[in-house]
């Protein structure tokens, strides 16, 4: 897959090995926000951890499962963050949205841009006809990305998710062509 140019200040594009001590770097800052929600955001991460998170995502993404990707600057060096489509269900033709933004640039519009040009890949490229965005209900940033991204609250789902080994009621967004 190629790099999505988003606009002189984004792109988005695969994870490269030269990319971990900055995805390190990355993780651990946003502990104190991603982390309250992801529980692989700690300050314990690792440059093994994001090789290998790198690798399953290489993996996925030549298999065609999965297309989680890095947000870069424009010029693709700087890492901003992460967003993906995944839990592709063909039979079905839609796909999970998700993404997060190192702390240092959340606020700043990012994520829902990468949304956005991730929506449009979801429906373009990749022909999904739903591409759905669950979020904790109590994850009020995430849940605002998804409206900014133009997303449709459906409702609540209870035990949609689990969040450090406890069942959370979810919002669950959609998107459709």
């Amino acid at each position: 897959m190629q790099a999505l140019r988003i606009d002189d200040d984004l792109c988005i594009r695969p994870f490269d090995h030269v990319d971990t001590a900055a995805f390190v770097d990355a993780v651990r800052e946003s502990e104190s926000t991603v982390g309250a929600w992801m529980p692989w955001c700690t300050a314990a991460y690792t440059a093994g951890d994001a090789q290998a998170w790198f690798d399953q995502c290489a993996t996925r993404l030549d298999a065609a499962q999965a297309y989680d990707l890095g947000i870069f600057s424009g010029d693709g060096m700087t890492l901003l963050g992460g967003v993906g489509i995944n839990q592709i269900n063909r039979q079905h033709n839609l796909g999970n949205l998700g993404y997060w933004v190192r702390q240092t640039r959340q606020r700043q519009g990012v994520a829902v841009r990468a949304a956005q040009a991730m929506t449009r890949y979801g429906f373009d490229t990749l022909k999904l006809t739903r591409i759905e965005i669950v979020a904790a209900v109590d994850n009020l940033a995430s849940r605002g990305v998804a409206e900014k991204a133009g997303a449709t609250f459906e409702g609540i789902a209870r035990n949609r998710l689990i969040v450090f080994g406890q069942p959370r009621a979810a919002a669950v967004y959609s998107l459709v062509p």
